[in-house]
């Protein structure tokens, strides 16, 4: 079992994407508020408080959200205003310890073993990012511990705006009572394995010897699970990784058939993915398209060039080319995604002329104004032409 200090700290915002809706809009304080797609097979983003208390989850279809909560609010994700916060917390962050392991834009892990001196223990620093998170308008949960794994379980019991601290004499009876679910890796599949087995909290787990879980569960997830249960992890918090790929994807209400029309969807990802690429002053040479089918048959095809790029015509001259190669007698479409990855600092050195002779510099300046345009106005401000809807 862990003898280390607890000075680690799983960051984690409460209801994050509603939570930046409500500052973009306070009179969504206070009444039920559920963010995600619109659309038929749209999914919920985030749910306030309000609307959890009706049952509606994250990752929910958004049918099912409406037929639980249907006097809710309903709005779509506005994931450049919840990047433009979250740059806000991580620069909080920051400010305590340099050693932040972002995992989404709304967590983060913190290693403040190096900060103790200068801002005292752990949990006084907890404390004082959580207020200077309501400084912004928002609210965070704060789990302290001597590892990551133990931190993260410890926010998930402490939600909302709550701090949980574990101290390594308190590990044991802090984690042995839980159920077997709150150790990483344990899904329905295995969850039903380990009860087969009679073994339904973590504490359970950790009172039989390893090559039990081993012969029942295989060799690594067995070590892993006994490992958890004892209450150890010794991944170190990792800082500033660098986004492995940039990318955009929808799920249709409706599947899609039609070739024009699913054309100027992948224009439009390949627009929206550019943009995000020069936002991030990050350009790449991997070219990815995801396809989803009707039977929920999902393929992803890539093509690295020679050369990094980050403009629309370049993104969709290359999924383009991708999707007219697909069997034509393929089923309908579900998801399109595209994305790009092979990162690198942007903008890129030079530009493919794959769809226009309109390249270099005239293209990246024509690229500068087009974002300037869309967020000083919003994403729809400007578009193509070729994905305004004929008259």
């Amino acid at each position: 079992m862990t003898g280390a200090p607890s000075n680690i700290l799983h960051v984690d915002m409460d209801a994050f994407y509603a939570s930046v809706e409500v500052i973009k809009d306070p009179s969504l304080a206070g009444v039920p508020l559920i963010v995600g797609g619109q659309g038929g097979r749209g999914v919920v983003t985030s749910a306030s408080y309000e609307a959890r208390a009706f049952g509606v989850t994250s990752a929910m279809p958004m049918i099912r959200a409406r037929r639980l909560c249907p006097h809710a609010v309903f709005v779509p994700n506005d994931f450049s205003a919840y990047t433009e916060v979250s740059a806000k917390i991580g620069a909080v962050f920051n400010s305590f310890t340099p050693l932040v392991e972002p995992l989404s834009l709304d967590e983060a892990f913190l290693d403040v073993s190096g900060s103790v001196k200068l801002f005292g223990h752990a949990e006084a620093i907890g404390r004082r990012i959580k207020g200077r998170i309501a400084e912004l308008g928002l609210t965070c949960t704060v789990g302290v511990a001597p590892n990551k794994f133990l931190a993260k379980v410890a926010s998930a019991r402490a939600k909302p705006d709550g701090l949980l601290v574990i101290r390594p004499e308190g590990v044991e009876a802090f984690l042995h009572p839980l159920p077997v679910t709150a150790l990483w890796g344990v899904g329905a599949q295995t969850g039903e394995a380990l009860e087969r087995l009679g073994l339904k909290t973590v504490g359970d787990l950790a009172h039989i010897p390893r090559r039990t879980l081993e012969r029942a569960l295989g060799d690594a997830l067995g070590a892993h699970l006994h490992s958890l249960a004892k209450g150890n992890d010794d991944r170190p918090v990792t800082p500033g990784e660098a986004a492995k790929s940039v990318g955009s994807e929808e799920t249709y209400p409706h599947d899609l058939d039609d070739t024009e029309v699913v054309l100027r969807e992948i224009l439009r990802l390949a627009d929206r993915t550019a943009g995000r690429l020069r936002a991030k002053g990050l350009c790449g040479r991997t070219v990815t398209l995801k396809v989803r089918f009707s039977n929920f048959v999902t393929i992803t095809r890539s093509r690295t060039l020679p050369e990094e790029v980050d403009a629309t015509a370049d993104l969709y001259g290359v999924t383009r080319a991708t999707y007219l190669k697909l069997d034509p007698a393929r089923p309908r479409i579900r998801l399109l995604g595209v994305s790009v990855s092979g990162l690198a600092p942007g903008p890129p050195a030079r530009q493919l002329d794959l769809l226009s002779t309109t390249t270099g510099p005239r293209r990246q300046e024509a690229s500068k104004a087009i974002d300037s345009i869309r967020n000083r106005f919003g994403e729809r401000a400007l578009d193509l032409a070729s994905l305004l809807d004929p008259p």
